[in-house]
C-alpha cells in the first residue's frame, strides 16, 4: 500500500512538472525552463512545498533528474548566448582596434585586418555605409578621415580596410607606418547610403580607383545573399593596370556570378594587351555597361572629385533623373 501511495505521489508531481514546465517550452525541453530564473524559482518552491515525496526513492530520482536538467539548461544557454554576434561600433566614440595583419598588395596599396573583441564580434556597419578612422599625420597633428571596409558583418571576429597610400596623403602617413600590434582609432557607422534587399531592379556602379570599396561591399552583400536578386553593373576607372583594386576578388564575382554581376574595366594607360576600356570614362561607356534610365534602377557614384562631376554631367545628358543617381 505505501509503495502505492509513493507511485501516486510520484505521478503527481511528474505531472506537476510536466504542467507547470511546460508554459511556452513544452515537457519535451524543461531544461530550457529550468535555466531561467522563474524556472529555478519554481523548482526551489516545488521542492520545499513537497518534502515527503522527497524522501522516498521515486522524490530522490525526480530530484537528480531536475538538478540534471538544470546543469544542461544552464550550459545551453552559456553557449548559445556567448556565440551571440557583438556590434562594436560606436557611432558618438572612438574605439581602438588591433592591427593583427598587413599585407602589402603593391608598391602603395596594403591590406589591413583589425581583430574584434570576441571571434564573434562583427563591426556592425550597414551595407554601404563608412566608418571614420583617426590618426597622426608626418607633423604628429591629429587627422581623420573615412573608409569602407572591404568585409561585411558575415566576417566574424574582424574586419579589414583596403588604403591605397598616397606620398602627400595625411592618413595615408598614419597607415604607411603601422604595425602589426598596433592600434586604430575607428568611429561610426557613416554616411546617407541605405540598402534593403530588392530595393532596386539593378545598380549601375561608376568606381575611380579607391572609390571601389564601398562598391565592393554592395555588391558583396547582394550577391552572397541568395533571395537577392539584384543586378550589378560595374564600370571600374584606374590609371593603370597596377592601380586596379581587389581586382582578384572583382573577376571572382563575376566568374562566380555571371547572370548578375558585370565588370567592365577602363584605364587611362592600358598595357600592350588590353581589351577593356581606354581614357576616361565617357557617355557611350555608360549607355553600353549600365542599365538604361528607368524608376527601378540606381547609379552610384564613387570616385575622386574631377571624375565625380564628369560622371554627373554624363548621367544627366543621358537622361538619369538626380533620384536615380547616389554619390558616395
Amino acid at each position: 500500500m505505501e509503495k502505492e501511495m509513493e507511485k501516486e505521489r510520484g505521478a503527481a508531481a511528474c505531472n506537476l512538472g510536466r504542467v507547470e514546465w511546460g508554459v511556452g517550452v513544452g515537457w519535451e525541453c524543461p531544461s530550457t525552463y529550468l535555466s531561467t530564473p522563474f524556472g529555478i524559482l519554481f523548482f526551489s518552491q516545488f521542492l520545499y512545498s513537497n518534502m515527503d515525496f522527497l524522501q522516498t526513492s521515486e522524490g530522490r530520482l525526480f530530484v537528480g533528474v531536475a538538478v540534471g536538467l538544470v546543469a544542461v539548461g544552464a550550459s545551453a544557454y552559456f553557449i548559445f548566448s556567448s556565440k551571440k554576434s557583438k556590434v562594436c561600433l560606436d557611432p558618438e566614440n572612438f574605439k581602438k582596434f588591433k592591427l593583427v595583419k598587413k599585407i602589402q598588395l603593391s608598391h602603395n596599396v596594403a591590406k589591413f585586418r583589425f581583430e574584434l573583441p570576441t571571434p564573434t564580434s562583427v563591426l556592425g556597419l550597414p551595407i554601404g555605409q563608412h566608418i571614420s578612422c583617426r590618426g597622426k599625420d608626418g607633423q604628429g597633428e591629429e587627422v581623420t578621415k573615412p573608409y569602407t571596409p572591404t568585409t561585411l558583418d558575415s566576417d566574424v571576429g574582424y574586419f579589414e580596410l583596403v588604403i591605397k597610400m598616397y606620398p602627400q596623403g595625411r592618413m595615408s602617413h598614419h597607415f604607411r607606418e603601422m604595425r602589426v600590434g598596433d592600434y586604430l582609432a575607428v568611429k561610426g557607422p557613416k554616411g546617407r547610403f541605405k540598402y534593403q534587399p530588392g530595393q532596386v531592379r539593378a545598380f549601375g556602379m561608376l568606381a575611380g580607383g579607391s572609390g571601389i570599396t564601398p562598391m565592393f561591399q554592395v555588391a558583396r552583400a547582394i550577391l552572397e545573399n541568395p533571395i537577392d536578386k539584384t543586378k550589378v553593373h560595374l564600370i571600374y576607372a584606374n590609371v593603370t593596370f597596377e592601380d586596379i583594386l581587389l581586382k582578384e576578388e572583382l573577376d571572382s564575382l563575376a566568374t562566380n556570378y555571371p547572370g548578375q554581376f558585370k565588370i567592365y574595366y577602363v584605364l587611362n594607360q592600358p598595357p600592350e594587351v588590353w581589351n577593356g576600356g581606354v581614357g576616361f570614362v565617357s557617355k557611350e561607356m555608360i549607355q553600353a555597361h549600365c542599365p538604361a534610365p528607368a524608376s527601378d534602377i540606381r547609379i552610384l557614384r564613387c570616385g575622386p572629385p574631377p571624375m565625380n562631376k564628369a560622371m554627373a554631367a554624363h548621367l544627366e545628358a543621358l537622361g538619369y533623373a538626380s533620384e536615380m543617381q547616389f554619390q558616395f
